[in-house]
């Protein structure tokens, strides 16, 4: 008889530990464990997010602070790619850039924002500017780790069929690398979207952070929930989304 294959349950694994934590959250106002003060009810919340959404508040804040991450994000992770496969391509480059880069890296990205504030204002060149540095980071040690990890047997292949550099780093190196460039791109958008929540908590009128900054100020936490909720929403996509560009760019290759 042919063989039946059932479905896996493994992709709903992940959902236990929410749906246990929600109904931890549910049972915390249903029996007062937490004043509503610290904790809301998880009806309150869904009921902030239903008129967030509805008035387009929430919308407008989700698209003010998605943009804000995209252009950051781009920024970033454009340079990264540039800089972290110039060092890897070239001993010469990386004696020059390492030393820099080493020191940008060490400084946490909120000890630049005072510097930054300094030289660019409290507008939308330092929010780009502090997502680019977030994000440039895991870029350029993706690209460069990638890059210098592809095992030699490979490069002797392209020597063989007398590939010319461009065309091995086309269609050898760049395809290797992949794994670990995705792998800094996604830490990378990671970074990017806690960085940006950090700057609109300080210097901002608009956006998911200010939302959650506002409703801090007005004792207001089911706005606060409400943020982390898009936040976290909007997360998973963009790793998800991540996710499948790299498997598409992977698909050549052996397992």
């Amino acid at each position: 008889m042919p063989r039946v294959s059932l479905p896996s349950a493994r992709p709903l694994v992940g959902f236990l530990l929410p749906v246990f934590l929600l109904l931890l959250w549910a049972a915390s106002a249903q029996f007062g464990w937490l004043p509503e003060q610290i904790l809301p009810s998880p009806d309150v919340v869904w009921q902030t997010i239903h008129d967030a959404a509805v008035d387009g508040t929430l919308w407008s804040d989700s698209f003010i602070s998605l943009t804000r991450v995209l252009r950051g994000f781009a920024v970033g992770a454009g340079i990264g790619l540039v800089i972290g496969g110039a060092m890897a391509l070239s001993g010469r480059l990386k004696a020059l850039i390492d030393p820099l880069f080493l020191a940008v890296s060490q400084v946490p990205i909120v000890g630049w924002i005072p510097l930054l504030i300094l030289l660019l204002g409290i507008d939308e060149e330092l929010k780009t500017a502090i997502i680019a540095l977030a994000a440039f980071v895991p870029v350029t040690l993706g690209t460069y780790q990638g890059i210098r990890d592809v095992p030699g047997r490979y490069l002797e292949v392209g020597a063989v069929f007398l590939l010319s550099p461009v065309e091995t780093l086309r269609h050898i190196v760049l395809p290797a690398a992949m794994p670990a460039i995705f792998t800094g791109l996604r830490e990378a958008a990671a970074n990017a979207w806690q960085t940006l929540i950090a700057v609109e908590l300080l210097a901002s009128t608009e956006g998911l952070g200010y939302l959650m900054a506002y409703g801090r100020q007005l004792f207001q936490l089911e706005l606060v929930l409400t943020a982390m909720v898009a936040i976290g929403l909007i997360g998973l996509v963009t790793d998800w989304l991540l996710g499948r560009a790299a498997a598409y760019f992977q698909r050549w290759e052996i397992r």
